[in-house]
């Protein structure tokens, strides 16, 4: 599962919402993110930009 220090998510009407420090998975319907807060699901997927800045760990 893919690990990003910054998630950001554009919606269909060009909104974003931006995450911080996230794993996620895509799917056809969406994308699943978790974070801190928990787990949640987007369904309103125009585009994803995933960043990692810092090496990746196991």
């Amino acid at each position: 599962m893919p690990h990003a220090d910054t998630l950001t998510v554009v919606h269909h009407d060009d909104t974003r919402t931006r995450f911080k420090d996230v794993r996620y998975q895509l799917h056809r319907d969406g994308i699943r993110i978790w974070s801190d807060d928990g787990e949640q699901v987007v369904t309103d997927v125009l585009m994803t930009q995933a960043y990692r800045q810092r090496p990746a760990t196991t």
